[in-house]
């Protein structure tokens, strides 16, 4: 792996770009006041509620709430990770990502660039294998017998491993055919190769490079499929295959078909259903139902019709959960027995196809179903073990309203026993209640949109910011990191909270309506820190005389009561 980008690269990148002209660039923007607008690139809307601030170096959408810097834009956007977005925004301002060197890895950046280059090397000799006559024409035999036409085996760049041990071993460097996992080594030092008569499936990661490869017997010899093993650039849990196929035909599909084999995937883009994806000889995992959610916000899950498919549906299902906050949703289409997507496109047709995909049924409908399978419901027993059963699943949903929907359908499944697994703190308002407007909210909420804030003079005349309250807490974290970093935008502290506890306190609080106009920032900054302090002082002060009053006070809690009484 390469090392770490520095922070401060990180910090001087965000300086470099302008997000107006970063967005503008994929999406067209129209000035409107001190903001630039356009429609969202994140949800489909009919008037422009998608709002860029130059100043602020932010974007925001009043639709959606989708926000965030340059980097968080491209990562939304383009479908990248942190260190991919990071390159990209460096490359599109003409600079190299440095990397912190005694983080790097042993093989370092260079071995990974060959790794990628080696497996498109291979990559095209297989497709190149394919449509060459010595395989005896098995294999280009295989594909069209499946209905594969020319263009598909393009698109997917298909290829054929000749049946020979040394192809590969003997016209590319050996030491990264072993790295990549094309060859395996015996222990007198020699190499064979791993593919050796099969169809070959490159597998490409969503920048289209080559990271690994699946194969197919065209016999009946044993593993039918083999994949590559895992290495620097290839972790299979991470990963599904046809992803980058997928969005080269549709960057923001409205649906993801979760399917199990790469020959599903190939089927269903040859009768022109492109948003199929399968994982890679694993059940599908959180880290796969993570990925796929940052492209969509619905995934059908369509495995074969056999008793082994059914377990694979119910673990992915389990998988899913940790995943599914509010506005994701899953489906489950259920095939006939013995079918799987490739046999029942190819026996009964596209449109069959279709219409079993739209009558795909909702996961709340498949889990309750599925656990009540073997209980009956008409005892007290059966519904209390479907309460118990239930229960620890409906647990690692994240907070919610299908959270609490969820419950409620498992209420209604019992009839009139109770159950509540929303923490009384985190029951959601309603959707048109506000967040109230407090001291320590307006004061960070100012802070953090407008940091010029941290300049004021008022903050230099001794005003006590080390009392101990979340509000005063984040408050000074930010004054500290401004008085390190005075250059940074409202964008710019958001990179710097990334990954940080508070992360999402300072995402909502960027967001925060602000009616204030400019001429009255200060007043209204310095009005809110004072009220802030104010309250802090007064619910130590009663905690003091409190705890004075039934245990006493040690010298040091005195003399904080005395300087608190006085301040009054």
């Amino acid at each position: 792996m390469a090392g770490l980008i520095p922070s401060v690269f990180i910090d001087d990148l965000l300086a470099r770009v302008d997000v107006v002209d970063l967005i503008d660039s994929f999406i067209p923007l129209k000035k409107t006041g001190s903001n630039f607008v356009a429609r969202c690139p994140f949800h489909t809307e009919k008037t422009p509620s998608f709002s860029v601030n130059r100043s602020k170096q932010f974007y925001h959408c009043f639709g959606c709430g989708a926000s965030g810097n340059a980097i968080g834009f491209l990562m939304d956007y383009s479908h990248l990770n942190f260190v991919e977005a990071v390159e990209d925004l460096a490359a599109f301002v003409g600079i190299e990502v440095p990397r912190e060197a005694a983080t790097i890895h042993s093989s370092g950046k260079q071995d990974l660039v060959a790794l990628y280059d080696l497996q498109q090397q291979v990559a095209n000799f297989y497709a190149q294998q394919l449509r060459e006559a010595e395989n005896d024409g098995l294999a280009v035999k295989y594909f069209k017998d499946r209905g594969v036409s020319g263009a598909v085996a393009r698109d997917f760049l298909l290829g054929y491993a000749p049946d020979q041990w040394h192809v590969l071993a003997n016209q590319f460097d050996a030491e990264l055919l072993k790295k990549s996992g094309m060859v395996i080594a015996k222990e007198n030092g020699r190499v064979y190769d791993r593919f050796r008569g099969r169809v070959m499936f490159p597998i490409r990661d969503r920048r289209g490079r080559v990271i690994a490869f699946g194969g197919r017997v065209l016999g009946d010899e044993m593993p039918k499929y083999l994949n590559s093993p895992e290495t620097p650039v290839f972790q299979k849990s991470n990963e599904v295959y046809g992803l980058y196929e997928l969005l080269e035909k549709k960057g923001r599909p409205a649906q993801i078909l979760l399917v199990e084999g790469y020959m599903d995937v190939i089927a269903l883009a040859q009768f022109g259903i492109r948003h199929a994806v399968a994982t890679l000889g694993t059940a599908p995992s959180r880290a796969h139902f993570d990925l796929l959610f940052r492209f969509t916000s619905e995934i059908v899950l369509c495995f074969d019709g056999d008793v082994a498919g059914l377990k694979a549906v119910w673990r992915a299902v389990e998988s899913s959960l940790p995943c599914l906050k509010d506005g994701r949703q899953i489906k489950v289409m259920l095939l006939p027995e013995k079918e799987d997507p490739d046999s029942l496109i190819r026996s009964q047709g596209l449109d069959s196809f279709l219409a079993r995909m739209a009558a795909a049924a909702p996961l709340s409908d498949y889990f309750f179903s599925h656990l009540a399978e073997t209980l009956d419901l008409q005892t007290l027993e059966g519904r209390a073990a479907l309460m118990v059963k239930a229960k620890s699943y409906l647990v690692t949903l994240p907070q919610g309203y299908f959270k609490e929907m969820m419950v409620a359908k498992l209420n209604e499944q019992v009839e009139h026993v109770a159950i509540d697994l929303v923490p009384e703190k985190s029951k959601r308002r309603s959707p048109v209640a506000k967040e109230k407007v407090t001291p320590a909210r307006t004061a960070n909420a100012l802070l953090l949109q407008n940091p010029n804030l941290a300049q004021c003079d008022f903050l230099k005349e001794g005003v006590d910011l080390a009392l101990d309250s979340p509000g005063l807490n984040l408050l000074r974290k930010v004054l500290l990191l401004l008085q390190e970093k005075p250059e940074l935008t409202t964008g710019g502290l958001m990179e710097n909270f990334r990954g940080q506890p508070e992360e999402s306190q300072v995402r909502a609080l960027v967001q925060m309506p602000i009616l204030v106009p400019e001429s009255g920032l200060v007043l209204e900054f310095s009005g809110a820190v004072g009220r802030l302090v104010d309250q802090v002082v007064e619910a130590d002060l009663a905690r003091l005389l409190k705890k004075e009053r039934s245990e006493g006070l040690g010298a040091d809690e005195k003399k904080k009561m005395l300087d608190f009484l006085a301040r009054k």
